[in-house]
């Protein structure tokens, strides 16, 4: 005979699933009515001309660092009246010259700022560093996403084997391998020169030094073309401070020669 169970013992009795019984679940929208028709949308790949460096970017080598012996430029005539031991950039010129007094001066060919980056000041030289890091500005490396965050100081650094650091600016003096470029308006506001001519510059410019930046000087400043007078107002060779060894003072006439050539 069949009893009659309350409706409300239903809801009462609790029911226990057996230990060998698999538990249910609420199935997925997908496994209950599959996947939509149509082509799945794929977010598109960003452009990597626009994406910051990778972390394996951060920092790269930069080569080795040879001993660079320091070679002196020519001695031109200096008639202005800027201080012994002093620096004086012509950017129009392409071209440095080191102040020696009694109306003289070394005469070193750079690469001055192109346009939109040139500029005229005084400053003094802040520190100087031999072999210096370059750290690309970022907006440089937005242009650029292979360049790193940090290139360590070598052979393959755009900033050479010695920087001169002016005041607290993000301008320098510094060094290069780069010859064509010398005589050229390509930087971003540095001047650049010769591996060897910077470290020659250097080895004469203390920290505190005065560099003067000018569009022009006046068209009176020419190298000396006399041997005679050479021979009569320096010696045969130069030597810079603390490297004790003589180098030719004249060494870069020819690439002033090319500086000049190319302007």
């Amino acid at each position: 005979m069949w009893r009659r169970i309350p409706a409300s013992a239903l809801f009462l009795a609790p029911v226990y699933p057996s230990t060998t019984q698999a538990q249910w679940r609420m199935p997925s929208a997908n496994e209950a009515f599959g996947e939509p028709p149509g082509p799945r949308y794929e977010r598109p790949s960003p452009d990597p001309r626009l994406q910051p460096p990778v972390a394996g970017n951060s920092i790269r080598d930069g080569g080795a660092r040879p001993q660079i012996e320091p070679q002196a430029p020519a001695v031109v005539a200096f008639p202005h009246d800027y201080p012994a031991a002093s620096i004086v950039i012509d950017t129009s010129g392409r071209m440095l010259y080191y102040v020696l007094g009694n109306n003289q001066a070394y005469a070193y060919p750079i690469s001055v700022g192109r346009e939109g980056f040139n500029w005229t000041g005084t400053e003094t030289i802040g520190r100087k560093q031999a072999w210096p890091d370059w750290h690309p500005p970022e907006e440089m490396r937005q242009r650029d996403p292979k360049l790193p965050e940090k290139l360590t100081g070598g052979l393959r650094n755009p900033l050479g084997a010695m920087a001169l650091y002016l005041g607290t600016t993000l301008y320098r003096i510094h060094g290069t391998n780069d010859a064509e470029s010398i005589g050229q308006a390509q930087s971003s506001g540095c001047f650049r020169m010769m591996n060897p001519a910077v470290v020659h510059l250097a080895s004469m410019a203390e920290v505190g030094t005065t560099v003067t930046v000018v569009q022009a000087l006046p068209k009176s400043v020419e190298v000396s073309q006399s041997l005679q007078t050479t021979r009569e107002t320096q010696p045969a060779t130069a030597t810079p401070r603390n490297s004790g060894v003589p180098v030719p003072a004249n060494d870069y006439r020819h690439l002033r020669d090319y500086a000049l050539r190319r302007r």
